[in-house]
């Protein structure tokens, strides 16, 4: 039904409820229908609405969405790690073997990425709790009552919970969009993690046979279209995907940050599909990594402990013993010859075995 404008009698009060105006409405004598503009926008400007709009929807759902989302895939790394604290596995730097490390370190520097990166998302999210509102047209705040923006701030706090704040000049909020940047700077970080994490994962459930199949990750498909049995880590692939959708959102979002001329940013639209596409594609990524894969995978300790019994790289171990050179023959010769590195160096160090069995330990050298 039409809305209209009506002057209050002089025995009603400004703090009726939201019944009582109804009904006040319904009593009042009717008269000038509103105006759009007149009424409805004299305090407003979609060029303040639509960066408060902006940064209220981009605060509102890394608050309940994307954060939510990492805590759930930082626990269960969490969990996982506790499993696997006597677990020792060939370390690989260049992709190549490299000393031993433990599963629980390896997923604990997983955890600790994710946690970094949820830190910086949650540090970026508060700058974007300032507003824009109540700057009108440029920032000075034309036709504006003075307490707009404290009142309108103060009912959207109460209806988020979150601790938005008003600006008492508006004019870089509205002319750009430099803490959208840097939010998505930071969903773009964590996009990187999760790509490393991801790929990790690939390569360790590489194989089964032909691979390094360190670990299987669950199976989500009875096996490839036309070769049956080979079941693909699809998860991590939509993962890294996402990453880089992510990636090039954030370079989408910043050549439209920089195109705030003068007193207006003219790329708003852009920056809020890209920088809200970013958020709910990392928040179900991360749900999807917690539940599709790091809460189920197992781990091959047979082919992991045959690996790290010949992995030549145990000899550093040595270095203090047998200074480098040493070593480093004892290395090859046992990659050469693919024997345990315990037995090479028993042959070619004059250190003893019982000696040898405590140096070369692996669980005393993580």
């Amino acid at each position: 039904f039409p809305v209209y404008v009506f002057q209050t009698g002089s025995g009603t009060s400004s703090n009726m409820n939201a019944n009582e105006v109804i009904a006040h409405l319904a009593s009042a004598e009717l008269g000038q229908p509103v105006n759009p503009n007149d009424h409805v926008n004299a305090g407003q400007s979609s060029n303040d609405v639509i960066p408060t709009a902006i940064h209220i929807s981009a605060c509102l759902t890394v608050s309940e969405q994307l954060l939510p989302c990492l805590e759930s895939l930082w626990s269960t790394l969490q969990q996982r790690e506790a499993e696997f604290a006597d677990t020792i596995k060939t370390g690989r730097t260049h992709l190549m073997d490299a000393m031993p490390i433990s599963f629980a370190q390896e997923l604990g520097a997983w955890r600790k990425q994710l946690s970094s990166a949820g830190q910086r998302i949650a540090f970026a999210r508060d700058e974007m709790l300032h507003l824009a509102q109540g700057g009108t047209a440029v920032g000075t705040g034309i036709n504006a009552h003075q307490d707009f923006s404290d009142v309108f701030v103060k009912y959207l706090c109460d209806i988020t919970g979150l601790q938005f704040k008003a600006v008492d000049q508006p004019f870089e909020l509205i002319s750009s969009q430099d803490a959208a940047v840097a939010l998505s700077g930071q969903l773009k970080a964590l996009a990187t993690a999760l790509m490393k994490i991801s790929n990790d994962l690939r390569w360790m459930n590489s194989g089964p046979l032909a691979g390094l199949a360190e670990v299987e990750l669950p199976a989500l498909q009875p096996g490839s279209s036309i070769m049956p049995g080979k079941v693909n880590p699809v998860i991590p692939e939509a993962v890294a995907m996402v990453a880089a959708k992510v990636m090039g959102n954030d370079t989408t979002i910043t050549v439209a940050g920089q195109s705030g001329n003068f007193q207006l940013n003219v790329m708003l639209p852009v920056v809020a599909y890209s920088l809200l596409e970013s958020i709910h594609l990392l928040g179900n990524s991360c749900q999807l990594m917690a539940e599709k894969v790091i809460s189920g995978f197992t781990v091959n300790t047979e082919v992991i402990e045959k690996n790290l019994a010949k992995n030549p790289i145990l000899v550093t171990a040595l270095n203090k013993e047998i200074g480098y050179a040493k070593a480093a023959e004892i290395a090859k010769k046992a990659y050469q010859q693919k024997r345990a590195i315990i037995d090479v160096a028993e042959e070619m160090s004059g250190i003893s075995r019982d000696k040898l069995e405590i140096l070369l330990a692996p669980k005393q050298l993580i």
